[in-house]
């Protein structure tokens, strides 16, 4: 990058950003941006973040009151976010948000299950209890595809319901799993290893045959029947796609990944297609992490071979996307320290030296919306590879640097970018003593 660029860059970005002061004003122009646009990506630089979940929260609540939005698509599990679903539309026996969201057993439970989401599904039901008709209702539904068990049992259950004798072939099919019990990645890892035959043709046939009888019970069930053949269907599509993604585990890293975000733009397709004769322009609002919804092509994990929701998203839906990450210098965070260990509260290191989170925090204002390709002298200026950061649910700062950032081109990954330069964790709502305790500043006790 040329010096005199390099030394005007923070004061260009100050000149460009739209403070945000925590007043009805701050999103305007991001709405604006947005118009009527169908598709509106909006991401996390962490799965662990307050601010993040709640001005993602806020956001979206005026997409949905404003712009007519028809749904929110997360990174969850499909059957347990069609139990908040169910709730939300009050069609559940669930008492309240917080029993509608624990089905989020699974670690990380904190990522859906935390004090933001818990108010955010509570505006929803409220929302939606005002609303007369059915069809004007918003929805909540997952996008991921590790609930393999979970949507096996969903499948036998509506079968069980509506054709035992479905059911009973259902059963025999998805048998092929029973030997590798609980653990699909037993299943990938025998598989791939030539130790057991795949399980492939026997969820294929079971996603086609439910497809096949979708009429036929859609018949017999009656008015509900559309949405509970739609939720069972979509089931055996998991299972039919996780049965690919644990066996691609073993192999390429890259590989399992486009599986995973694959799917999870599948989804998005059938949420629209299921939802187009109930409204005239399905809307929806997807939640992810920025590495699911920034645009892979324009990352270093791109030119590696991954692709992901967003660049899907742009390329099948070009102008009628946008696309929304989320960046932080420093503060705190909720993650664990490996996989399937309890959540903490961790110090998020300030940003790296050359990175986008150190030269945002140069900017005067501390938060800020920005448009990174807005003007074309931003977009040149922004348009050269700098570090970015992504916690998930584990955060390493003693490796951050190797494990927890990559280059990107901000122009081409996001057309707007909310930086908040200091961040607190997300609050679980099972609060452990771990989590209540703390990581201690390394300047503790002295604080100096």
């Amino acid at each position: 990058m040329p010096t005199t660029i390099r030394a005007t860059l923070p004061q260009l970005l100050q000149d460009h950003a739209h403070p945000l002061v925590g007043g009805p004003e701050d999103f305007e122009p991001l709405l604006e941006r947005i118009g009527d646009a169908p598709y509106v990506l909006i991401g996390e630089a962490s799965h662990g973040t307050h601010e993040f979940y709640r001005i993602r929260a806020e956001i979206t609540k005026r997409l949905i009151t404003e712009r007519g939005f028809s749904g929110v698509a997360v990174e969850a599990d499909w059957p347990d976010a069609y139990r908040v679903n169910r709730y939300v539309h009050g069609a559940s026996d669930d008492a309240d948000a917080t029993e509608a969201l624990s089905s989020f057993v699974r670690f990380p439970q904190w990522m859906w299950r935390n004090a933001d989401v818990l108010d955010f599904v509570g505006w929803l039901r409220a929302y939606n209890d005002t609303r007369s008709h059915p069809h004007d209702k918003v929805g909540f539904y997952g996008m991921d595809l590790y609930s393999l068990h979970a949507s096996i049992d969903a499948v036998l259950a509506y079968l069980r319901r509506v054709d035992p004798e479905a059911a009973e072939r259902a059963r025999e099919r998805y048998a092929c799993f029973d030997q590798y019990g609980s653990d699909p990645q037993s299943y990938g890892y025998a598989t791939t290893a030539t130790l057991a035959p795949s399980c492939e043709a026997e969820v294929i046939a079971q996603l086609v045959e439910m497809q096949r009888l979708a009429g036929a019970h859609a018949r017999r069930e009656g008015a509900l029947a559309a949405d509970e053949q739609f939720f069972a269907e979509q089931n055996a599509r998991l299972v039919a796609n996780a049965e690919r993604y644990y066996r691609a585990m073993f192999g390429s890293r890259i590989s399992s990944w486009n599986l995973r975000d694959l799917h999870m733009a599948e989804t998005l397709d059938a949420l629209v297609a299921f939802l187009r004769p109930r409204v005239q322009t399905p809307k929806l609002v997807v939640w992810a992490h920025n590495s699911h919804l920034g645009d892979a092509r324009a990352t270093e994990l791109g030119r590696s071979g991954e692709l992901n929701v967003g660049q899907l998203v742009r390329q099948r839906h070009k102008e009628q996307a946008v696309l929304v990450g989320f960046s932080t210098y420093d503060g705190t965070v909720t993650a664990a320290s490996d996989w399937d260990e309890p959540a903490e509260r961790k110090l998020v290191r300030p940003g790296l030296r050359g990175s986008y989170e150190a030269l945002f925090h140069e900017v005067e204002h501390q938060n800020f919306l920005l448009f990174p390709g807005r003007t074309p002298q931003l977009r040149l200026a922004l348009d050269h590879a700098r570090l970015q950061r992504a916690i998930g649910v584990i955060y390493r700062p003693d490796t951050e640097r190797q494990s927890h950032y990559f280059h990107s081109r901000l122009p081409g990954q996001f057309d707007a970018v909310l930086h908040y330069d200091r961040t607190r964790a997300v609050e679980p709502l099972e609060r452990t003593a771990v989590w209540e305790h703390g990581e201690m500043p390394e300047t503790y006790p002295s604080a100096l």
